[in-house]
């Protein structure tokens, strides 16, 4: 593509593209291929002058080449089109918005004055409608105020204040539509963030390819914990699917050949093979930004009592207006009063800046699914962390095997790894990965695998019983024992470890002894999270005591419970709510499921199993437990902007009501400020909460 460079200063170009038009999918594709290029850091493209704006720290050769090699219909480029784009929704705003001022303007020089005055009436008739309509139903509701206000200027034959007031109405309205819009739509992009890869079925096998490029018809291939990216229906393989994101069921919902299944949603059990009936993005885009919009269970409590607030404030502002007439016979004092009601600013205001947090949120790699849990993240005191995955980096190595009964080390490794490798978690991919380092071959030589969450895996070699998982399992479950003469060796196994054990024909025959680090920055986070008050740190974990006290002094948790089952999780997070604290439960397995659904937030690490993912209400990437510090200065920062908008509010629109009643304000300069106050702050409600991170030093 060629470009003339028409400004350039440190680190900025301003480009105008050799084209005369540009399409929003143009500028779309061109923002996207420079936003990818090394060593830009922004890149704005404005699709009306046919310029874009790169901020780049790397070469300018670079970027200029980039631009150079740019063609719309390139496979690289076009892989980069955006599911969904803001910029379509801002441009028909913006056309709504010029096109409003432009009629304002244009009638009001223009047309005779009785045309204005019919024109006037037609305009009224909408707002008249939606007043009497309220009042009918007994409602006193802010449209009550607006049709009253239009009805007596007209009454009063002061068509030019009624215009004024319908058209600023008008306007407000849209741009508070426009800001809300743009809102949701950025966090529904943002949360539509997820699967990129998926496995495409074809004639040579299976291919993993970029999800933008499955069409409609494709079929592509969904393992056990995986999440179903696209909707479609099932071609092959029978299948139990959660679908707690979408439908709310606790339990799975049983898929076989020919039943729909939805984007989203998670295969517990089973392989299947769907046939795609919904292109990349679209389904599960439009199914977030319907849970955004309607699902009133998530929204904050401090949400809910702005709205019921803002309701209960109306007939106070028209008592107001009905004693400002009572006390001075003025009208349009009267009139000043019915222009400021508070319910604009406090049912607009709160949700955006509810929305505005979330999306702050999801730029540190942090999903939040509503508002009602960065509430309940701000105000708690208690959080309690699933050990592996969570307070380590799920990165366990096998440290040592220790045989027993006679048995090989290299054989229980052997026998462990083929067991372990049909349920893939962090310790069983620790095992896996041991036997391949030291070329030990493993095929299939067992029968049936079962596998019991959170205890172990059990199944059958050579006729013989074979049992792999914790102590609790082996030895109180299966009741296994260990060799006659080894219990001193057993006693001294190393207590910084946690332990696989292995049993054989109900004996024990080896424990493999795993080493799962802790997250070097998990002792600082807990800390810091700690000076944001609060108060309580809980570590819980199926390692034996010793493990788990050892690792407790170590990360420094108030508490820890060790030896724990999910439904222990549970228990201990209900006995916590129960007792009347507000808990926050952070884990990454299948096994931290019913804990995260107990707990009033919680939290899942991104990179732990899908369903955990689903069932949370929070996701965190995991790079880092101070994404947590994070969440938290978010969380208490949107309460502060909550009650701060409250103030704001009440304290500004009462004092318009005030000038009103004083005469001070004519009715059209109340509705005017009434309504910059509003969009003020909207805006200011949309900003972000946290400052921006400062610039790494060269």
């Amino acid at each position: 593509m060629k470009a003339t460079i028409v400004h350039e200063s440190r680190g900025r170009l301003r480009l105008r593209l050799a084209q005369r038009r540009m399409t929003l999918e143009q500028a779309d594709l061109l923002e996207a291929w420079l936003q990818v290029q090394p060593g830009v850091s922004e890149a704005v493209v404005h699709e009306r002058t046919c310029c874009a704006i790169v901020r780049y720290t790397g070469s300018r050769g670079a970027v200029l080449d980039a631009v150079s090699r740019f063609r719309y219909d390139a496979p690289q480029v076009a892989a980069l089109a955006p599911a969904h784009s803001s910029r379509a929704l801002n441009r028909k705003y913006q056309e709504k918005l010029v096109g409003k001022v432009a009629v304002k303007l244009l009638t009001s020089l223009f047309l005779p004055t009785p045309l204005q005055i019919a024109r006037v009436c037609w305009i009224s008739v909408p707002f008249l409608r939606r007043g009497l309509r309220r009042l009918l139903r007994g409602q006193l509701r802010v449209e009550l105020l607006d049709a009253l206000s239009i009805g007596l200027s007209m009454a009063r034959r002061d068509f030019g204040t009624a215009g004024s007031v319908m058209f600023l109405l008008e306007l407000g309205e849209l741009l508070e539509e426009w800001t809300h819009k743009k809102s949701v739509d950025d966090l529904a992009r943002c949360m539509a963030l997820g699967v990129d890869r998926v496995w495409l079925r074809t004639g040579e096998g299976e291919v993993l390819v970029p999800i933008s490029q499955v069409a409609a018809g494709d079929r592509i291939v969904v393992r056990m914990g995986g999440v179903i990216p696209l909707d479609g229906r099932v071609a092959e393989g029978e299948v139990m699917v959660n679908q707690a994101s979408l439908t709310g069921e606790s339990l799975p919902v049983a898929k076989r050949p020919g039943t729909n299944v939805y984007a989203g949603t998670v295969v517990e059990e089973g392989d299947c093979v769907i046939e795609v009936t919904q292109h990349a993005g679209a389904s599960r885009y439009d199914k977030i930004v319907q849970m955004i919009e309607q699902s009133e269970q998530l929204k904050s409590a401090a949400e809910s009592r702005a709205s019921r607030l803002a309701d209960r404030l109306v007939p106070y502002t028209l008592a107001g207006s009905v004693l400002s007439f009572a006390l001075t016979r003025n009208m349009t004092r009267a009139l000043s009063v019915l222009m400021v009601d508070f319910s604009c600013a406090l049912k607009l205001a709160m949700p955006l800046a509810v929305l505005s947090a979330m999306r702050e949120a999801s730029a540190y790699h942090i999903t939040v699914k509503g508002g009602k849990f960065l509430e309940s993240m701000a105000g708690a005191d208690t959080i309690v962390f699933d050990k592996t995955g969570t307070l380590t980096h799920a990165c366990p190595v096998v440290a040592q095997v220790v045989p027993f009964g006679g048995h090989s080390e290299r054989e229980m490794l052997r026998v462990a790894a083929c067991l372990e490798e049909h349920f893939p978690h962090s310790m069983a991919n620790a095992v896996v990965r041991a036997a391949k380092e030291r070329q030990l071959a493993h095929e299939e030589m067992h029968s049936q695998v079962e596998y019991l969450v959170a205890h172990g895996i059990s199944s059958t070699v050579d006729g013989e019983k074979v049992i792999i998982g914790s102590a609790h399992f082996v030895f109180e479950d299966e009741k296994c024992t260990i060799p006659a003469g080894e219990q001193a060796a057993f006693d001294t196994l190393p207590p910084e470890y946690s332990h696989l054990y292995l049993a054989i024909g109900g004996e024990l025959a080896a424990v493999i002894c795993i080493s799962d680090p802790l997250r070097t920055e998990a002792r600082a986070a807990l800390q810091a999270l700690r000076e944001l008050g609060v108060k309580r740190t809980v570590m819980l974990t199926g390692d034996s005591a010793r493990t788990a006290a050892a690792i407790a002094a170590e990360v420094g948790v108030d508490d820890f419970r060790a030896e724990v089952l999910p439904e222990d999780k549970a228990r201990f997070v209900e006995a916590e709510r129960a007792a009347g604290h507000t808990v926050v439960m952070i884990g990454d397995g299948i096994n931290d499921s019913p804990a995260l659904s107990a707990a009033n937030v919680g939290v899942a690490i991104s990179d732990g199993a899908a369903i955990a993912r689903e069932i949370a209400d929070i996701t965190i990437a995991a790079d880092s437990l101070f994404e947590l510090v994070t969440l938290r200065r978010i969380a208490q920062g949107l309460m502060r902007r909550i009650h701060g908008n409250y103030r704001f509010v009440i304290g500004f629109n009462g004092t318009l009501i005030g000038l009103g009643v004083a005469g001070v304000l004519a009715p059209a300069s109340s509705a005017m400020l009434h309504n910059l106050s509003t969009l003020g702050i909207s805006l200011r409600s949309m900003t972000n909460l946290l400052p921006p991170a400062p610039a790494a030093q060269e």
